[in-house]
């Protein structure tokens, strides 16, 4: 990570002195996420691409908490505007020492109506940013970094039709985690794919047209929570997790189960 600052942890801030930077961070478990980090120590910079008022809420919330925060316009699926945000944290901030890859969409549709621009754009958004991310972060990062994408646990199970591209595209992030981590692993950077079941969102609220069926599926019925996940990414950037790498690890109640 950025040697150029302090790694000291006080108070149970063990990221003070890091910089985090989270693409995806408006809403969810990419807010809850930067909350968490925000509040162990690390600077944070995160990207929206249309929740402008949820950006500046996420941002305000962690500066009146003392912490530092940097609310960025970008579409992931906009590969300029990926690159350009993270050059722009780094710059802000003096590197990055953590970045989570957390934007994503979800289309869902039987095959025979599936629209190829979604195909794409679930693609571009799921898959390409990732990458992008990473190669972009990885020029700006020192030894002993943390690569964290939020993939899903419907990458090792998709119990419903019309979820196929959804699936593939959280499945290619498992084989991109272990490629990234062989890449990286000689600087000390490790590479790790969190796989959250059914958590309460915007996207999938707990209350919504197919949360009693899910929850039938789970050994916990219930849905997870956006702090849940956040506690999971923080273990991970943190330095006891510094031997875990290439690992997609799953927190989904026993959905997969």
């Amino acid at each position: 990570m950025t040697n150029s600052k302090s790694n000291t942890q006080t108070n149970g801030q063990q990221f003070t002195g890091k910089v985090a930077f989270i693409q995806g961070g408006s809403r969810g478990i990419g807010a809850a996420i930067a909350k968490r980090l925000a509040r162990e120590g690390a600077a944070v910079a995160f990207t929206y691409a249309s929740s402008a008022d949820k950006a500046k809420e996420v941002a305000q919330a962690i500066e009146a908490a003392g912490g530092r925060a940097l609310a960025i316009h970008a579409d992931s699926s906009d590969e300029k505007a990926v690159r350009q945000a993270i050059q722009a944290a780094a710059k802000a901030y003096g590197g990055i020492d953590i970045l989570v890859n957390n934007a994503g969409v979800l289309a869902l549709a039987p095959l025979e109506d599936f629209k190829l621009e979604d195909f794409d754009r679930t693609i571009a958004v799921n898959v390409r940013s990732v990458f992008v991310a990473a190669q972009e972060a990885a020029r700006h990062m020192g030894d002993g970094g943390r690569i964290i994408t939020i993939g899903s646990t419907n990458a090792d199970r998709m119990p419903f039709g019309g979820g196929s591209v959804y699936a593939m595209s959280k499945s290619a992030i498992v084989g991109l985690t272990k490629g990234l981590a062989r890449d990286l692993g000689p600087r000390g950077i490790t590479v790790n794919n969190v796989q959250p079941g059914p958590v309460d969102t915007d996207m999938n609220p707990a209350n919504g047209d197919f949360a009693e069926t899910l929850k039938g599926m789970m050994a916990i019925p219930r849905y997870g929570k956006d702090e849940e996940i956040a506690s999971f990414v923080a273990y991970l950037a943190g330095p006891e997790a510094a031997y875990i790498t290439g690992a997609s690890l799953t927190i989904d109640g026993g959905f997969s189960a």
